[in-house]
C-alpha cells in the first residue's frame, strides 16, 4: 500500500491521477499547505523540498511528481512505453511539463491571483510565456491523439491538470482547438473524474 501525501493542486491532482488509472492501492494524507505542514515533520523529514506531492513506497520516500510518475508506471507496467524510442518520447513531454508549462503556468497564476498589485511586466512576460506553450502543445496534438505519440501516457496526466486551467490562467482556449478536445477527452476518462473527486477538485 503506497502513502501518498498531497494537497489540491495541479502537481497533486497529477499523481492522483496516476494512482487511479493503474489501479495502484493508496492510503491519501491531506498536507495543509496554508498551515506550513509541508515545512514540519515528519513530511519535510521525507521531501527535501518541502513540496506536495510525496508517496512513500515500500517505506522508501519518493519526491517530485516526475520522478513519482516513472516510479508509478514503471511499477504498474503501464502509460510507460518499454521501448527505447516510446519510452524517450514519454520522457520528453514529460519533462517538458515539469521544466515548462508547470513554472511558467505557475507564475502567471500567481501574478494574475495572489501577487497583490498588478505587475504588468510579469503578467506580459508569463502571459507571452503561457501562449507560447500552449501553442507547442496545439502543435503536438494537431498531428497526434496524445502528447507523446499515438498512446496515453503519463505524459498526458503530468500536463492535463496544468493546462485545464486556461480559464483562471486568462488564455483564449477556443484558440487551441486541438488542445481543447484533448482537454476534454481526458477529463471524460472514469479514473480522472474519480481522482478529481478524491482530491475535492
Amino acid at each position: 500500500m503506497i502513502t501518498f501525501y498531497t494537497a489540491a493542486t495541479p502537481n497533486g491532482h497529477k499523481i492522483a491521477i496516476a494512482l487511479h488509472e493503474l489501479g495502484i492501492g493508496h492510503e491519501v494524507h491531506k498536507v495543509d499547505l496554508a498551515a506550513g505542514e509541508q515545512h514540519l515533520p515528519p513530511f519535510s523529514d521525507m521531501s527535501p523540498n518541502h513540496k506536495i506531492p510525496l508517496i512513500v513506497d515500500g517505506g522508501r520516500p519518493i519526491f517530485e511528481s516526475g520522478a513519482i510518475l516513472v516510479h508509478l508506471a514503471d511499477k504498474a507496467g503501464k502509460l510507460l512505453p518499454e521501448n527505447a524510442a516510446g519510452r524517450s518520447a514519454v520522457l520528453q513531454w514529460l519533462f517538458l511539463q515539469a521544466a515548462h508549462i508547470g513554472p511558467m503556468l505557475g507564475q502567471l497564476w500567481y501574478f494574475r491571483h495572489a501577487g497583490g498589485a498588478p505587475n504588468e511586466g510579469a503578467l506580459q512576460r508569463y502571459g507571452n510565456e503561457a501562449r507560447r506553450l500552449y501553442g507547442v502543445v496545439e502543435g503536438q496534438l494537431v498531428r497526434h491523439g496524445w502528447l507523446a505519440g499515438d498512446a496515453y501516457s503519463i505524459a498526458d496526466i503530468a500536463a492535463w491538470p496544468w493546462l485545464r486551467e486556461h480559464g483562471t490562467l486568462g488564455i483564449p482556449i477556443a484558440d487551441y482547438p486541438a488542445t481543447a478536445a484533448w482537454l476534454e477527452k481526458i477529463g471524460a476518462r472514469p479514473a480522472v473524474v474519480a481522482a478529481l473527486v478524491a482530491q475535492g477538485a
